[in-house]
């Protein structure tokens, strides 16, 4: 990569030289002050005023390395290492989901149907641990617990949880064979795998090469079988009138909800769509 003078101007200009094939100019503008903003620490009014201020040589490298890497599709959020979620900081990686702004409803619905909230919760499939982090800094007297079943996972969201100041236990387990040690609760909380590896055609190039495979796809051709051992497990570690909050696949949650019905230990089931009017939650009453 060359680019012809080191001011900021001249580097926006190679933002955009760059990754042209790949996105919209007002979406490489929002890419290069997000980049500024993290290495440099620029203001986004200052990106017109601070055209003409210099770079040094370090400065240069740690923009170039970004553009090098944005080039690739990488997502941005990969890039600078973390991203903003439900008013919070948190530090993303290979290792887990970029979380998305669904799952922010989906904490938003919990926090606004919850007011004062003093019991247990436990989110199954933690990722970057954004849920049960997110529900902590708004409950601060309840008791959040989460598993997943990636070490490297489990390590960023401790670190998420030392970053934003919370105390949350974080164990390892596997969904599907969660151990009988697990405390009784009044929230239960997922975002599970749910694409099929034979659907994934219909997952984008960018998403499939970065993001971590095992968050993303169902081993098998059963899509719900995550939802199915959560709904099962609530027989014995969901109190009386305690909720299951779900994020969904639109194409299968009226097989979740049918599931969650047979099972005959919920008083009341529901649906619920996104802002995109796609049916993305359920919430299940004990």
């Amino acid at each position: 990569m060359r680019v012809a003078g080191n001011k900021v101007k001249h580097l926006v200009s190679f933002f955009h030289s760059e990754l042209d094939k790949l996105y919209s100019n007002s979406e490489i503008d929002e890419l290069a002050f997000r980049v500024f903003e993290h290495f440099l620490s620029f203001k986004k009014e200052e990106m017109n005023s601070r055209a003409e201020e210099g770079l040094n040589q370090s400065e240069l490298l740690l923009i170039y390395d970004a553009i090098k890497d944005l080039t690739t599709a990488k997502p941005l959020q990969y890039v600078l290492g973390e991203t903003y979620f439900y008013k919070h900081n948190f530090f993303v990686n290979e290792h887990v989901l970029i979380p998305r702004p669904e799952t922010e409803e989906l904490v938003e619905m919990i926090i606004n149907e919850n007011k004062e909230f003093l019991g247990n919760i436990l989110d199954l499939g933690t990722g970057s641990g954004c849920i049960p982090i997110s529900l902590k800094c708004a409950f601060s007297k309840a008791r959040v617990e989460a598993c997943d079943i990636s070490d490297e996972a489990l390590t960023l969201a401790k670190k998420n949880a030392e970053r934003n100041n919370v105390a949350v236990r974080f164990f390892n387990a596997n969904i599907l064979h969660l151990p009988s040690s697990i405390i009784h609760n009044d929230i239960i909380v997922s975002n599970p795998p749910y694409i099929k590896h034979s659907e994934s055609d219909q997952i984008h190039d960018n998403v499939k090469k970065y993001e971590p495979h095992l968050a993303l796809f169902v081993e098998g051709n059963d899509a719900i079988i995550f939802y199915k051992k959560i709904i099962d497990m609530c027989e014995e570690h969901l109190n009386t009138k305690g909720k299951l909050y779900f994020e969904l696949n639109p194409l299968t949650a009226q097989e979740v909800k049918a599931y969650a019905m047979a099972k005959k230990i919920f008083s009341e089931i529901n649906l619920k769509k996104d802002l995109s009017g796609n049916i993305r939650f359920l919430k299940a009453t004990r």
